[in-house]
């Protein structure tokens, strides 16, 4: 499309934000992605307060779901936006295809990283996320949204992707592949180990959470999602990604997005301070915390950024494969220290050798 709004202002108020029982005093658009998974954000001024709409970029049965999320988490005392019924009491506005629901707007900041006290009270929220999602039902014609939770399979692949490249990069010995033929060493070997633990755990106790009563994961808790008001209450906006999946996939996901920060690169203490202030709502079992350690402990970036390089070698930008590459290799002393004290951790909480 080209343009930086999803649809002219008036045609917004006029076939869609009309169905709704409010006196519309402005309209201002916040997003518009326009990519195959198109979507649009739009606050609105009304006579009850700032509401927002949103085009989601799913289609009936997955918006159901998502909608079926929400309203879970608002009956169970956590702070979400409340979802808005239209004139007729329907659940979304559906124009032309293009389904869009609205929820009241939350006003505040985003989450810091930087902030201990910040990082606490998300963590904490978390957990009470994932306990009161417990027994999770969602409404008639929901697709149901859940990850496949056989992690062994998964990240063994991906190990085993891990030497396919090097016998790639052996063969190119472009820069980008010499970056990573100097750093292998040390991934390959954190990668095996994960996949060691994962061989060890008791996946069927790991997955029992989502298997047996459906726990939810929001899959995308990160800052711009963890927004504190003035009254320093914490909402969690933007279920999109959510679905029935293990809490530790969720964990693992909001820490991993603080601990590749600069700032907080590898912080053993942010660690203990998220896991902390989880467990104080939710303890977790030796199996989540092994599950947790191999997530963690994989190397994920260097993976995926090897195997997208390889993937579109000829076409790719090479000087900014080369410095995400650098980035993440830059890391792995941190890295190394960060996986020894929270290996350390678990050995000393339950007696085990992880080794």
């Amino acid at each position: 499309m080209g343009r930086k709004e999803y649809m002219p202002i008036f045609a917004i108020e006029k076939y869609i934000l009309s169905k709704y029982p409010y006196k519309i005093k402005s309209i201002d658009p916040i997003k518009f992605k326009d990519t195959d998974k198109q979507r649009a954000v739009y606050r609105f001024e009304t006579d009850q307060g700032p509401k927002c709409l949103k085009k989601v970029y799913f289609d009936e049965a997955n918006l159901l779901f998502v909608y079926s999320v929400i309203q879970w988490f608002y009956s169970h005392g956590i702070n979400v936006p409340k979802l808005l019924p239209t004139k007729q009491g329907g659940r979304y506005v559906n124009y032309n295809g293009s389904l869009f629901m609205a929820t009241d707007w939350i006003e505040g900041r985003k989450c810091n990283y930087d902030d201990d006290a910040d990082v606490g009270i998300a963590a904490a929220n978390l957990g009470l996320m994932h306990r009161s999602s417990y027994d999770f039902h969602p409404i008639g014609g929901s697709f149901i949204r859940k990850e496949n939770t056989d992690w062994y399979k998964t990240y063994n692949r991906r190990y085993l992707q891990l030497v396919q490249f090097y016998n790639t990069a052996s063969n190119f010995m472009d820069k980008f592949s010499r970056i990573y033929i100097e750093n292998f060493d040390y991934f390959l070997f954190r990668a095996a180990h994960a996949v060691k633990i994962l061989g060890m755990l008791d996946s069927k106790k790991m997955a029992q959470p989502a298997e047996e009563h459906n726990t939810i994961c929001h899959l995308d808790y990160v800052n711009k999602n963890i927004i504190i008001t003035d009254k320093n209450e914490l909402y969690v906006i933007d279920f999109d990604k959510s679905r029935i999946d293990i809490p530790v996939h969720d964990i693992g996901t909001f820490l991993k997005r603080i601990l590749k920060r600069k700032n907080t690169s590898w912080s053993y203490e942010i660690l203990s301070l998220a896991l902390e202030n989880y467990e104080k709502v939710r303890e977790l079992s030796f199996n989540e915390l092994l599950g947790l350690f191999a997530f963690l402990e994989f190397p994920h970036k260097f993976w995926k950024i090897s195997r997208d390089y390889y993937a579109n070698r000829k076409d790719c930008s090479k000087k900014m494969f080369i410095n995400m590459l650098s980035n993440a290799c830059f890391q792995k002393n941190n890295h190394d220290e960060f996986c020894s004290k929270f290996q350390a951790y678990i050995e000393n909480r339950y007696n085990v050798d992880l080794n």
